[in-house]
């Protein structure tokens, strides 16, 4: 593998693996997909350390070469760790700070941000990691935690939440590398969700409580099918049969936001897919969502995704000749 060879990818492998984080990365990133051309990524295994590389389940992983393919990446993904405490190896340290100097992409999972960690490349950085170790990495002096979403793209560096958060991850950084369009097809070949939004809350503390004819998500699909009406609390709280504290309640149980803030989100996803997959006009795709008008849409926009509608649309519509999009 030539050293300059575009879109490298090296995934680590190391004894104690996770089996599943290592299967994101590898479904995502090394399947060979020849419908895409030789523009595709290239991807290689790099064996952390010697010897037999187990991972959970009885899976035993023959790697491409050692830490020395690092060299020829331009993203390196840490498929999770073995735990918050796991020893790693000094030479893995020395060779991802090498990496992040110059200018390599890296991509962890889960307790793989504990590696990132410890190699002194998140402190001054916002970053995630699975939920049940959000207190132990926020210990690292200088790292800013962000413990209540799927995944932190901070440039150069990303995190995610644990396990299927991970998923999610790689499929961003598919977005952002060839556009939606690409990204919808592996994610329709995986049959996953095309694109969770990092910001989405990373695991439901307690079950919706059920009641009789009014479950939660009869109203969250009523609210999604009709998402240009007007949808106060008030209304959300009697489609639902709850008052306006349950509501709150329940509803930050289920997505770990409050239901104007849940609203937002349903709106902006929407109008999202609209500018990625059709014509429509500003102006309409804020109708049709229900912000009303495209200046409060640009607003919502640009504080919630970092751009404004036009720049979205620019950057991530579906490319009607189906091609290989470059990144931006």
């Amino acid at each position: 593998m030539p050293k300059s060879s575009p879109r490298t990818v090296i995934i680590l492998a190391y004894d104690g693996l996770c089996t599943f984080e290592y299967g994101c990365a590898v479904e995502v990133f090394a399947l060979p997909r020849p419908e895409f051309g030789d523009r595709w990524y290239r991807c290689a295994i790099a064996a952390v350390e010697p010897g037999p590389l187990r991972g959970t389940g009885g899976v035993v992983v023959q790697a491409d070469g050692g830490l020395e393919l690092l060299d020829t990446a331009e993203t390196i993904v840490i498929p999770g760790w073995r735990g918050p405490s796991g020893a790693i190896p000094p030479g893995l340290l020395d060779a991802l700070r090498r990496a992040h100097a110059r200018g390599t992409r890296l991509v962890s999972i889960c307790a793989g941000a504990f590696v990132l960690a410890e190699a002194g490349l998140l402190t001054g950085r916002r970053a995630t990691t699975h939920w049940h170790f959000t207190d132990r990495l926020a210990a690292y002096p200088g790292v800013e935690v962000a413990a209540d979403v799927l995944y932190v793209d901070a440039g150069s560096i990303l995190t995610s939440a644990g396990s299927a958060a991970g998923l999610d991850l790689c499929l961003h950084v598919v977005r952002t590398d060839f556009g939606a369009q690409i990204a919808n097809r592996v994610a329709r070949r995986m049959v996953v969700h095309a694109h969770r939004d990092g910001g989405q809350a990373q695991f439901v503390q307690r079950p919706v409580q059920k009641r009789a004819g009014t479950k939660l998500g009869l109203l969250f699909d009523r609210v999604r099918e009709s998402l240009g009406e007007i949808w106060t609390v008030e209304r959300m709280a009697s489609e639902a049969g709850l008052s306006l504290r349950s509501l709150h309640r329940h509803v930050r149980a289920a997505t770990g936001h409050a239901p104007g803030t849940w609203l937002i989100a349903e709106r902006l996803a929407e109008a999202r897919t609209m500018l990625e997959e059709t014509t429509h006009s500003v102006d309409e795709i804020a109708r049709l969502v229900g912000f009303g008008s495209a200046p409060v849409l640009r607003s919502h926009f640009r504080e919630h995704v970092g751009l404004t509608p036009t720049a979205y649309r620019r950057s991530f519509a579906t490319n009607p000749a189906g091609s290989l999009r470059e990144a931006a």
